[in-house]
């Protein structure tokens, strides 16, 4: 029925203020992360177009900024660890204009209220969605994200780039996708320290058989991104961030595995089974005759010692 911030504690006076403080408390299984986008103090064309077309493909799991914000995250965090709490957002986008880093671009995400890790990109050219004159996706289509280049996997700093990025435009967990429900894919390409950033829509066509042909048509927004500064947490504070809490961890079943291909096997174990006592299908044609001797009742017969009255 509290709440701590700072120095402070604030109590709940009101039914609606309790509800409001308790669906901010820890939760086992949290709900989808939500982004705030962030204007500067200095920005330019580029940059105001470019923060709403990425909060056109965020929303409604987003929240746009429409006010100048002096904030300078490098340097000072304080205000993005405000508005992370106060927008119970966290995620955040955050785009700036200036003579040495001109349209730049910061994503970013908090654990705890806190930064956790950032990156910054710059801007080199930009297609908005208002120049690609073609039908967009649904809001809050789930996007399906392709990762190429051999970055992505060998470098420390766009591992964790593209762990940011996913975070940042997963969209919503789903268990299970239907196949016309993969409307839309984000193409990201890391080579030679640029970052480009591809939005296609899917299109299913006619082939012939059951399934479809895929073709895809550009969409928009379009990045092509430069490598600036970054800020990672330290493998501690980034194993912290990832830990689970027991409620959530699935437990594990005894004598149950899973193949390459995801399939369950079970192993029983059973005593010894007596197959003389088995029973089976009654049958006339099984029935024993009168005076009819098995096989081995035959044999035992033969291998009886005779005795000589």
């Amino acid at each position: 029925d509290t709440k701590t911030s700072g120095s402070t504690l604030k109590k709940a006076k009101t039914r609606r203020s309790k509800r409001f403080l308790q669906s901010r408390e820890p939760k086992l299984t949290e709900g989808q992360k939500s982004s705030m986008i962030i204007r500067g103090g200095n920005s330019s064309e580029t940059v105001s177009q470019a923060l709403k077309d990425v909060y056109a493909l965020k929303k409604p799991n987003a929240v746009l900024y429409k006010r100048k914000n002096m904030v300078r995250p490098f340097d000072d965090s304080t205000a993005l660890e405000f508005f992370s709490k106060k927008s119970d957002c966290s995620l955040f986008l955050f785009g700036s204009h200036n003579k040495k880093r001109p349209n730049n671009l910061i994503f970013g995400r908090m654990f705890d209220f806190h930064v956790l890790d950032m990156f910054e990109l710059g801007i080199e050219r930009f297609v908005s969605l208002r120049d690609v004159k073609t039908d967009t996706c649904p809001e809050g289509t789930k996007p399906l994200l392709v990762f190429a280049g051999e970055l992505f996997e060998t470098d420390r700093e766009h591992q964790r780039l593209r762990n940011l990025l996913t975070d940042f435009f997963c969209g919503p967990r789903v268990s299970a996708v239907r196949l016309a429900g993969l409307e839309h894919v984000l193409h990201f390409t890391a080579l030679e320290g640029k970052i480009y950033m591809r939005s296609y829509k899917v299109l299913l066509k006619k082939s012939g058989c059951r399934t479809p042909r895929i073709q895809l048509q550009d969409m928009g927004p379009s990045f092509d991104f430069v490598m600036r500064r970054n800020h990672m947490a330290s493998d501690d504070l980034y194993k912290t961030a990832h830990r689970q809490p027991r409620g959530v961890k699935p437990k594990k079943k005894k004598n149950i595995s899973h193949d390459a291909f995801g399939t369950r096997l079970g192993r029983l174990h059973m005593q010894k089974q007596d197959l003389d006592k088995l029973q089976t299908r009654k049958m006339k044609g099984l029935r024993k005759r009168r005076g009819e001797q098995t096989a081995e009742t035959a044999a035992a017969a033969a291998k009886a010692p005779r005795t000589d009255e």
